[in-house]
């Protein structure tokens, strides 16, 4: 019996669902699960999940109390909210979730250490070992300079928005646990830049990642990598091998859903007889090489913006549920809110660059799969977008 291109991934890569959403996790059972703002703010319109929003602002609002801002009760709340949705996922998955520090710390390396610390005492609070949890840190100098300091007190973390070489050698210097370089939103900014068409071989964002697996691997480095952001189950074949890739709902659907000869593209064998040059990274060299890279100076600092904006348009969402459970009011559409959020040029789309959070949500949004959003798009996938995920086949 033929099998799946998922099911062939599996024997050689972990596989990791990029979602909030427990149901599409109960559905592909990956081993690893990871979230982000923009994850939790379309899970948490999910009338499923309610019970869990609710709990935690209320709790939260009580705990810091009453003296306590508002901005002091949504990032705790925030906080909460994401070790919540994390505590439920580690009862599906079997080994780790990724639980993010907020982006506005990207370039704060005490909060950030702060954060981590803080976020790992909550669940080893309700008895969940550190060991399952990976703090998630944008990959800016002083974001690898917490996770150092993180990973020797026995945190686990996952260094994010990776985009260049350099950030990932910097990395795996400081002991990472884990890294997540961005497969597709690479091949956006050379497909911008060039207006050309790439074969699946000549992805950009494939042969940055391959380029930093045969560098790992050629020098022995213990620090694991995780593809993330694929546009197309073509760059997930490109990329077999690889020690891990954090996949949407919608493309692992299409994955098992696909019978045909995977091969192996990626192995420690093979990057231990290539050629490549060792180079030593500090500070002065990180800058320098992150100035000469265009294109991951460009996408982090996008990255960190976009993911600011989700975080923001989540508080915004948990501040206006927050009135409505102390009023009694019913709970209103908020997709409207959503859309004026991240339709920044006021044009009545939202693009992939507007978007800017996380890739798995914008592909389950975009229905027409026309590269932008439309209000109805917007309308429909938060009333349904995770049932419809989940029950692809």
């Amino acid at each position: 019996m033929a099998k799946s291109l998922l099911e062939q991934l599996r024997t050689m890569t972990v596989v990791v669902a990029d979602t909030g959403d427990i149901q599409a996790i109960e559905k592909f059972q990956p081993r690893d699960a990871t979230t982000n703002p923009s994850l939790i703010t379309a899970a948490a319109q999910m009338p499923q999940y309610q019970a869990i929003v609710d709990e935690t602002l209320l709790q939260s609002k009580k705990d810091a109390g009453s003296e306590a801002t508002d901005s002091h009760i949504l990032s705790l709340a925030f906080d909460r909210l994401a070790v919540s949705f994390g505590k439920k996922i580690l009862e599906i998955v079997p080994k780790r979730v990724s639980t993010e520090v907020d982006a506005r710390l990207s370039f704060d390396t005490e909060s950030t250490i702060a954060k981590g610390r803080n976020l790992i005492a909550q669940y080893e609070a309700s008895g969940i070992a550190r060991e399952r949890i990976l703090i998630k840190i944008a990959s800016t100098w002083e974001g690898i300079e917490a996770a150092k300091v993180l990973e020797a007190e026995g945190i686990h973390c996952n260094l994010t928005l990776l985009f260049g070489l350099h950030q990932a050698i910097a990395c795996a210097e400081a002991g990472v646990t884990l890294i997540s370089p961005f497969v597709g939103r690479i091949l956006d900014w050379y497909k911008k830049q060039t207006g050309k068409d790439y074969e699946k071989a000549e992805d950009p964002g494939v042969k940055s990642v391959s380029k930093i697996y045969n560098y790992y691997k050629k020098f022995g480095y213990k620090t694991e990598i995780m593809g993330a952001s694929f546009r197309n189950i073509g760059e997930i074949e490109e990329l077999a091998g690889c020690d891990l890739l954090t996949i949407s709902p919608k493309l692992l659907a299409e994955l098992d859903g696909t019978e045909k000869e995977l091969l192996r593209k990626l192995a420690p064998e093979k990057a231990a007889t290539m050629n490549i040059e060792k180079i030593a990274i500090e500070r002065a060299t990180f800058d320098k090489m992150h100035k000469a890279d265009q294109m991951a100076s460009e996408k982090l600092d996008e990255g960190i913006k976009g993911f600011t904006k989700a975080l923001e348009t989540l508080e915004q969402l948990l501040a206006k549920r927050l009135k409505q459970l102390e009023s009694g009011t019913k709970v209103g559409q908020v997709s409207t809110e959503i859309f004026q959020c991240y339709d920044f040029d006021g044009d009545g789309f939202i693009t992939r660059e507007e978007w800017l959070g996380s890739d798995a949500v914008f592909d389950a949004l975009d229905e027409d799969n026309d590269g932008k959003i439309s209000p109805a798009e917007m309308s429909n996938g938060l009333s349904g977008i995770f049932p419809l995920v989940t029950t692809s086949s």
